[in-house]
């Protein structure tokens, strides 16, 4: 008896369910341009995926009166319904916002593909309108730039963008920078420091002025010394810095004269500043004599050409 009475009571569940009459909600949240009959009732069935009307503009929310709800359903082919005593419905439109943000992001990633965008730069844009702002669609692409109109070297711009919910296309207008980190002073430095990576901050400038100024790498000007007195901020070129000195003016400097396997060691005297590479002059402070070599990166002078040996009585 079980056997029989189970299949036949699971059977009136399922027909009960199958054939319930739609309701009304009372709120409805869509992401298209159209209302259907599944949006604005439940347990639509069949009816489900049949339009009622447009579904108000991205981003807003419009009061359905019962009345219009009834002659649209009975367009679409739905009669028999429960209401529960509503006299309308809230219709709300799912949307996302599309800034200037948005829109930057598209324009950069346009020149970047096009190679108009060097590497590590950042893009800023000055829209004409500044507060732009666009209720898309809340799908994965709520917008999608369609044409761009730039020329190098050329700060305006004109974009048209398609954004999801929105017939017509907008266009937009503007200018262009391009920045790119260059370093600066972290801190106020007198001549003749040696810069050291804790010294050196990277800041954003105009991609032109960084050009035009000549601006070195980070890499060009650690270990380089200033070449004069210079304040916090100040942004850092290739004129500014030098190889540091490894010889400096009357300072007391080894001198090496060397001879095939032979090497022979003095004390001198340097007459002048020389970097590692660069000639300079030495007194051998017994003898008097003015030799000449070329400074070496750890502080000593070599003697090394020919015209040099004949310096070695001298010595």
């Amino acid at each position: 008896m079980r056997q029989f009475i189970l299949p036949a009571l699971f059977t009136v569940l399922a027909g009960s369910t199958a054939f319930a009459a739609p309701v009304l909600r009372a709120e409805v949240s869509v992401n298209h341009p159209v209302v259907t009959v599944g949006d604005m009732f439940e347990y639509a069935g069949l009816l489900a995926e049949r339009a009622l009307f447009r579904a108000p503009a991205p981003g807003t929310t419009g009061i359905v009166s019962l009345e219009a709800i009834r002659a649209a359903a009975l367009k679409a082919g739905l009669t028999d319904y429960t209401q529960d005593g509503l006299l309308n419905v809230r219709v709300e439109r799912r949307a996302t916002v599309v800034d200037v943000a948005t829109l930057t992001s598209l324009i950069s990633g346009d020149l970047a593909v096009r190679g108009l965008l060097p590497a590590g730069a950042e893009l800023h844009a000055r829209f004409d309108n500044p507060a732009l702002s666009y209720n898309a669609e809340a799908v994965d692409t709520p917008v999608t730039l369609v044409a761009l109109r730039y020329q190098p070297g050329a700060a305006g711009f004109a974009a048209r963008f398609q954004v999801a919910g929105m017939d017509l296309p907008v266009d937009v207008s503007g200018s262009l920078d391009m920045l790119v980190e260059v370093p600066h002073l972290a801190a106020s430095l007198k001549a003749g420091a040696v810069l050291t990576s804790s010294d050196i901050e990277m800041k954003r400038v105009p991609l032109d002025f960084a050009d035009q100024s000549g601006v070195e790498s980070l890499d060009d000007l650690v270990g380089k010394q200033l070449r004069r007195n210079s304040r916090a901020g100040v942004m850092l070129k290739a004129a500014d810095v030098t190889e540091p000195l490894a010889v400096r003016r009357n300072t007391q400097v080894t001198v090496l004269l060397r001879t095939g396997p032979m090497t022979l060691t003095v004390i001198g005297q340097s007459l002048g500043d020389a970097v590692s590479g660069q000639p300079v002059q030495v007194m051998n402070t017994v003898t008097r004599t003015i030799l000449n070599g070329v400074a070496t990166a750890n502080g000593t002078v070599e003697i090394t050409t020919a015209a040099a040996k004949l310096q070695v009585a001298g010595l």
